[in-house]
């Protein structure tokens, strides 16, 4: 488990999935900026087997084990090499609060620790102003948009491109202990 100081991220497991196809084929969960995904029992426990992505979600945890969110990460496969990228979503009630800032503070800190990346890329809508703000809090730098990226409820849409580098990063910022 990674613990912060509100929040903690512990490894999907098996026992998690049924929440996450719950969520994930809810439309007020994914918000307005996703498609839904509608993914059966079956192909959402495909997620946890081993991927040439190395996918790894977590759940986020409020210190009272509420679970409120899942944040991930996983590469992209590029002919020149890999490019590591995660994300995040919380439930509609939770956001807001800073929970998934420091979620993202503490999977930055995570991934610096434990890859070998120079990098850490996340894409988000651009009218997603909230999840832009996650990131510039976090320390990523947008590098620009993207046109057309991602098909959403029947129609292209631009997004924009963050990435934070190790030199960066420096040092874990929100990071309190590895369990």
């Amino acid at each position: 488990m990674l613990e912060g100081k509100n929040v903690n991220l512990r490894v999907m497991e098996k026992d998690d999935l049924p929440l996450y196809a719950e969520w994930s084929n809810n439309l007020a969960f994914l918000g307005e900026y996703f498609s839904p995904i509608q993914r059966s029992r079956t192909e959402t426990e495909k997620m946890l087997e081993p991927s040439p992505y190395e996918w790894k979600d977590f759940v986020i945890e409020k210190k009272d084990g509420t679970k409120i969110g899942f944040i991930g990460s996983f590469y992209i496969l590029h002919p020149m090499g890999k490019m590591l990228e995660m994300g995040y979503t919380l439930i509609p009630s939770e956001r807001g609060k800073g929970y998934c800032t420091e979620a993202a503070q503490i999977m930055v800190d995570y991934l610096f620790l434990t890859r070998e990346a120079a990098c850490i890329q996340a894409t988000t809508h651009v009218k997603n102003n909230a999840s832009q703000r996650v990131l510039e809090k976090v320390g990523f730098k947008k590098e620009g948009a993207m046109r057309k990226r991602f098909f959403v409820r029947g129609e292209w849409q631009d997004i924009i491109l963050f990435s934070i580098l190790r030199e960066e990063w420096k040092e874990p910022k929100v990071l309190t202990k590895l369990s």
